[in-house]
Formats: C-alpha cells, structure tokens, sequence
C-alpha cells in the first residue's frame, strides 16, 4: 500500500458511522457511551472544526483522531489505524495533519494518553519521539456516570 491509496482529511460529522465502525473494529479499543455517540462527536467536531482527522482509503475510513484544544494545549483523542492498514504511514500522517492544524491556531504543546497495556501504542508514540512524562500525574474527575466505557474484545 501506498500513499496512492488514502488521503488524509479533516473529519466531519457526516463520517461518524464510518469512524464508529472504525473504532468498533479495534481490539481492545474503549468506547465512551455519551463522548464517543453521535452527539458527543459531533459537539467536539464542532469545538474543534479544523483539527479532527480521517485517513480514507476509497470511500473506507481506515484511520481517525479526534484532536482538539483549549487554547493552550493539545490534545489527540481516539488515535487509530484500522489493523489491516498498519504500519504504512497512515498513524504518520495523521498525527502530522493533526499537529500542523493545532500549530496553524497557536498551539505548541500537544498531550495524548496511552493506556500502559497498549503496547502497540506506546511503542509508536515512541517511535515517533513523544516524550514519557515521569513527573506528573493524571487525574480524573466523573461529572456524568453515565458515560460508560465498553471495551472491544
């Protein structure tokens, strides 16, 4: 596979099945009940017009990230490559699409959370030279318990 065979565009709230199909073909992928629905999207697409990305093969979506900011800081949501279009520069591009965006609006650092069992993840956040931070942190703080996380299998 080449880079012929997908493009790299901004997500819109139209592709939301597509991308929920996306994500729910992922193992081990964790889907929040109220932030991943298509309301939830489609207000955080909103917020975030211009830094939201899909990696389309044909008229497939093979890859997402929801990206957004506070206007401070950056932050990649919901990093994913369909399995079978790995490691062919996709999770590459997306990232780079999504870093150039939040640079286009001011913002210069960019935060992300992987899971410590994702070692997928991790390692292509490596690769790629993000930083491991040791010396903070992170906390969580539930408003709605009603945003429940299922996990594929």
């Amino acid at each position: 596979m080449d880079t012929q065979k997908w493009k790299i565009r901004v997500m819109q709230p139209a592709d939301y099945e597509k991308v929920y199909g996306l994500w729910t073909g992922i193992h081990g992928f964790g889907i929040r009940s109220l932030d991943d629905s298509a309301e939830g999207v489609t207000r955080f697409l909103k917020r975030n017009p211009t830094t939201c990305m899909v990696a389309v093969s044909g008229d497939e979506i093979v890859g997402a990230i929801l990206c957004g900011h506070d206007g401070r800081r950056g932050c990649l949501y919901h990093v994913c490559v369909r399995e079978d279009h790995r490691e062919h520069g996709i999770g590459q591009a997306l990232v780079a699409a999504c870093l150039e965006a939040l640079a286009a609006e001011q913002i210069s650092r960019v935060n992300l959370i992987a899971f410590c069992s994702n070692e997928i993840g991790n390692r292509f956040w490596q690769g790629l030279g993000w930083s491991f931070r040791e010396d903070v942190n992170y906390y969580e703080y539930v408003l709605n318990e009603k945003n429940i996380t299922t996990y594929n299998p």
